[in-house]
């Protein structure tokens, strides 16, 4: 597979071990050692996967991804020794797209790059397969969501939420399959990260958040994507 992916991480040690794997995996790699590095190699080489730990000196990890979202829509994976569900969370609200905790297994660690790496795959078929939900448009060949003529700027993740929830309008799914939507791995990250992300989504496509009308909530069982049009709007 010849994915370019930029491993930002200041163990030069974890990175040469990092990298090894990538490249027996056939990827390319970039290697650097510090945020500001990982920025600048994200804008000059537009990597497929930046792989980014979050203690970096410079600029930190959480900060990179934050500058970075306001101009780019690379998956990030993150590398975290921080262990508590609100410090990974708050990776995931910045705009990562998923994370891994330290000390983590390189097995693990590589299946979660190549499933990142597919999800995010162009078909290139040139091709357009949009899916609308009411005034909500979902561009699967050209990764996009629209809210009427708004494009909404989403992460890889997000866009996977909101693709498998436009796939089948009306649909209430759990979070256990929306994770399956997202990762295909759905034992290695819990249901709190399908929460975050839709939180984050509702940010982004509803008119009054914290009363939506496309993304609602279904009590104990999970979410699910409508037209809209009802003006009661949900939780």
């Amino acid at each position: 597979m010849d994915a370019h992916v930029v491993v930002a991480e200041d163990n030069v040690t974890q990175a040469e071990i990092l990298s090894q794997y990538l490249r027996a995996e056939g990827y390319r790699v970039r290697v650097v050692h510090d945020g500001r590095s990982a920025i600048e190699a994200v804008r000059q080489h537009r990597p497929d996967l930046l792989v980014l730990d979050v203690m970096m000196p410079k600029v930190d990890g959480l900060d990179v991804v934050r500058i970075l979202r306001g101009e780019s829509d690379v998956p990030v994976l993150m590398l975290t020794a921080r262990s508590t569900e609100d410090d990974l969370l708050l990776g995931l609200d910045l705009g990562a797209d998923d994370y891994v905790t330290k000390p983590y297994s390189p097995r693990e660690l590589m299946a979660r790059i190549r499933t990142l790496l597919r999800r995010v795959q162009r078909t290139g078929s040139g091709t357009s397969d949009v899916l609308t939900v009411g005034g909500l448009m979902v561009d699967l060949a050209r990764h996009e969501v629209r809210v009427g003529d708004r494009l909404v700027e989403c992460t890889a993740s997000e866009f996977r939420v909101v693709a498998t929830m436009a796939a089948e309008p009306g649909r209430v799914f759990s979070r256990a399959q929306l994770l399956r939507g997202m990762h295909g791995l759905d034992g290695f990250i819990t249901e709190r990260t399908v929460d975050a992300h839709v939180m984050n989504l509702r940010k982004k496509i509803e008119p009054m958040p914290p009363k939506p009308r496309y993304l609602l909530t279904v009590h104990r069982v999970g979410y699910k994507l409508v037209d809209g049009t009802d003006p009661r709007g949900g939780r």
